[in-house]
């Protein structure tokens, strides 16, 4: 059964700092769970996938238990989907020095969330980047296509957190949530059906897995559904590893022989 829950820190080394930011049972009730982070490093902090409209006071009632949100330096999303982005008004009302870190192919879009953004979008190339947070930096890495042709993760380097975007959500039942994996293979059941349809190409999710074994992270944080920590980060990544998603999938069903 899902309950309300404030922020939960995933990382704390004393400097430097990251959050999950809650939940609220009134959430399930009115659509997909998504989750939130904060990363805090000093006297600066992302905020990744803030959210749509209405997690928004959720969200900012938590991050401002933490640090007062003038101290964000990054709105930092991974695609266009409504529920990561369409809070954005909110938030440039909340956090009026924080820049706008979105897939270049995402840039032109955000004028028709009637957002004034001029000066404020940072667009990341294709390739990826690096952002400096205080001591600390995020890396933007590619994940195209997984699901959307302009996508990415961001990996938290002093923490060893992935912020993976929609790679890893989990589709709860209506009394059931839990914040980390613990039984992997019945987890794995809650994410099968999302993965094969949103997933679009098996080879851009093996070649994601390529990339993200060779930063080793300590934990893995999706977007939706629960978080893998230790022997469950290896797991996940060897399910993916062996999943044929896509249009690899649908190709018969869809198009016929």
């Amino acid at each position: 059964m899902i309950r309300n829950m404030n922020s939960y820190p995933l990382y704390d080394d004393g400097k430097h700092r990251v959050y999950w930011l809650g939940i609220e049972e009134s959430e399930d009730e009115k659509g997909i769970l998504t989750n939130q982070y904060l990363v805090i490093d000093g006297n600066e902090a992302a905020l990744i996938e803030p959210g749509g409209f209405f997690v928004f006071s959720r969200v900012l009632k938590n991050v401002s238990s933490l640090i007062p949100p003038t101290q964000i330096k990054y709105l930092m999303y991974s695609h266009q989907d409504p529920d990561v982005v369409a809070g954005l008004n909110l938030w440039f009302e909340y956090a009026p020095l924080a820049e706008v870190a979105v897939s270049e192919l995402w840039v032109r879009f955000i004028p028709h969330m009637a957002v004034l953004s001029a000066g404020r979008i940072i667009g990341i190339p294709d390739k990826g980047m690096e952002f400096q947070l205080g001591s600390s930096k995020i890396k933007a890495v590619p994940s195209h296509y997984l699901h959307s042709p302009g996508n990415f993760s961001f990996y938290d380097e002093k923490s060893g957190i992935l912020f993976s975007t929609d790679i890893g959500a989990a589709a709860f039942s209506s009394n059931e949530w839990y914040l980390f994996v613990e039984d992997f293979e019945g987890h794995a059941r809650l994410m099968e059906a999302f993965h094969k349809r949103y997933m679009s190409s098996t080879k851009a999710l093996r070649a994601w897995v390529r990339s993200i074994r060779r930063l080793n992270p300590k934990v893995i944080a999706p977007q939706h559904g629960a978080i893998f920590r230790d022997e469950n980060v290896g797991k996940f990544l060897d399910w993916l590893e062996s999943l044929d998603v896509g249009i690899d999938v649908f190709e018969n069903e869809f198009y016929g022989e």
